[in-house]
């Protein structure tokens, strides 16, 4: 169904926060983070740019905010990733996402995670949330230690999908029941071999 083009920009009001993430929430879903600005996003909510600034302060709060995620993984990535080497990176990593997934926002982040299986649309905005919170946060954090950071990106991610589903969602034995020292010392070294082995035949 073709929606009727919105006419004129309206001022604030109780109904534009909502507005302005349905109209973030379509277009991040059609055509992705980085080619979405703030006035296109306006120009869909038929509301002033300046409203987005007030609403949510910057893009990535925004698109935070759209995908309904409660929490911004990039702050944590690289804090993580600066304090120490990148040959023990790895254990650091999965020691953050496991101590982020089994804190407040657990069963949001599960409810994320089964839509995003079911759903193309949630799952191409997940997809989203990796490459621009994640890889770009370890390529800045990185970038002067490890290379092809996007090559290396889709490897890591195996691993923190892959345990999340077999630990948080399937269950399975004994990874459903590792602490999360065990598991950051078992998982880390695999991680560690994603940041620092050759991928130049992974290259297309």
């Amino acid at each position: 169904m073709v929606r009727a083009k919105r006419t004129g920009r309206r001022t604030g009001n109780p109904d534009t926060r909502s507005e302005i993430l349905g109209a973030a929430r379509r277009l991040f879903a059609d055509e992705g983070f980085e080619s979405v600005s703030m006035r296109r996003i306006a120009g869909e909510a038929g509301v002033d740019p300046s409203l987005i600034h007030h609403y949510f302060g910057s893009k990535d709060e925004l698109f935070m905010a759209a995908i309904e995620i409660p929490f911004d993984p990039a702050p944590e990535v690289a804090a993580v990733l600066r304090d120490g080497e990148v040959a023990d990176a790895g254990e650091r990593l999965m020691h953050a996402f496991v101590t982020i997934w089994e804190g407040p926002h657990h069963e949001k982040l599960l409810a994320v995670v089964r839509t995003s299986l079911s759903k193309p649309a949630m799952s191409f905005v997940l997809k989203q949330l990796f490459e621009h919170r994640i890889v770009k946060t370890i390529e800045a954090t990185l970038g002067d230690k490890v290379d092809r950071i996007p090559v290396r990106a889709p490897f890591i991610a195996s691993q923190v999908f892959g345990l999340v589903v077999a630990r948080y969602i399937l269950k399975l034995e004994p990874l459903a029941s590792l602490g999360p020292d065990q598991l950051a010392a078992t998982i880390g070294p695999t991680i560690d071999r994603y940041l620092t082995m050759p991928v130049e035949h992974l290259e297309s």
